[in-house]
């Protein structure tokens, strides 16, 4: 196997098994500090992860288009192994709140660069596929862990990813000459040219504008139905179902996005097609959850895994910037992710959860009836 897709399959797994063996211990994390004002420093925590991959997303891409994408994946892992290094040492909510922010910003370095390499290669659905396999492997695996490990210790997952990526992180000192910037002499003076974000936004603007807005607003709504079911399912299910029980169906999820996306990356199916399918299958996951979970959870992860490969594979198609287009993609994924459970919250007061859920499905149906 080629080091450099070696590298990003080890980092895409390490990154997101860290960003998600912090979830099952939120309450306990928030509770470390002494001043901590309860749920709302939970959702603090749940949500600056997201604030930071969506604050960067788009911004790491441009600059990776012109400094080199493996500069920025390389910044990803270091920026991941800092974070879960101050996660592991630290017990004060604001120091926390950093660090996930910090968390979320590594995300936004790394993927929309490793998308973009992976996007050139010659059978790209089958890499983007293995990355998607392996994005949910870690995802997977963290929130496993970390509920297994949580009563011996806390933070022991995070101790184990934060190994993980400082292996990376050594990995990359072998690589010194590749970060060491040969390719950005004579590309200095780029970022004092007017025309350095100009472009990018009139370019975000005719990707917004043409046909393809279609694409982001599903990607957009596809993550959000993920986010809401993620971030209210724990408060619904409570006193009904054990902790344990609960990890393991927040697993379920990514598990059967796992296998479908390495799957999906083989199906001889035009894009479009496995949008369609993953689709279908994710909104009839989003509304079984509410009376069979693990069907739901385990329905709603595979359509996502499949309909995720075809997004990959569709925005690839996209006559711009890889890192430009690879970036508003993968931002499309963290603001769903990070902003419809905040909208969704806005309705809890006066609206029950399980019709939230419904809602929630309903909207994410719609998306089947979207011509582009």
């Amino acid at each position: 196997m080629n080091l450099h897709r070696l590298l990003i399959y080890g980092a895409a797994f390490t990154i997101m098994g860290l960003s998600n063996a912090v979830v099952p211990i939120l309450p306990e994390l928030a509770s470390l500090s002494n001043n901590s004002p309860g749920g709302f420093a939970l959702s603090l925590l749940f949500s600056a992860y997201f604030l930071g991959a969506l604050g960067t997303m788009l911004p790491f891409g441009i600059l990776a288009d012109r400094f080199g994408n493996f500069k920025f994946i390389a910044l990803g892992i270091i920026l991941t192994f800092s974070s879960g290094l101050i996660i592991l040492l630290s017990e004060n909510l604001w120091i926390l709140l950093i660090a996930r922010f910090i968390e979320g910003s590594a995300c936004g370095a790394f993927f929309p660069s490793s998308f973009a390499i992976l996007s050139k290669l010659s059978n790209p659905g089958r890499y983007l596929g293995e990355l998607t396999f392996l994005f949910n492997a870690g995802l997977a695996a963290g929130a496993f862990l970390s509920g297994v490990l949580a009563e011996t210790y806390l933070k022991g997952a995070i101790l184990i990813f934060t190994i993980l990526t400082f292996l990376l992180t050594t990995s990359l000192l072998f690589r010194y000459k590749e970060l060491a910037c040969p390719e950005i002499l004579g590309k200095t003076s780029a970022l004092k040219s007017p025309d350095f974000f100009r472009k990018p936004y009139r370019e975000i603007k005719d990707l917004l504008n043409c046909g393809s807005f279609g694409l982001w607003l599903s990607s957009f709504l596809l993550n959000g139905a993920i986010g809401v079911l993620l971030a209210y399912y724990p408060d619904y299910s409570l006193g009904t179902i054990t902790k344990t029980h609960l990890g393991i169906l927040i697993s379920s999820l990514y598990i059967c996005a796992m296998i479908t996306s390495l799957l999906g990356g083989y199906f001889k199916l035009n894009e479009k097609t496995l949008i369609r399918i993953g689709l279908g299958f994710s909104a009839l996951g989003a509304l079984s959850a509410i009376k069979y979970p693990l069907l739901g959870f385990s329905s709603l992860g595979g359509g996502s895994g499949i309909a995720t490969v075809g997004f990959a594979l569709a925005v690839a198609r996209i006559n711009a910037d890889r890192g430009l287009v690879m970036g508003l993609f993968n931002t499309t994924i963290y603001a769903g992710l990070s902003l419809s459970p905040i909208v969704a919250g806005f309705f809890t007061d006066f609206v029950s959860i399980e019709k939230l859920f419904i809602a929630n499905g309903c909207i994410l149906a719609v998306t089947l009836i979207l011509k582009k």
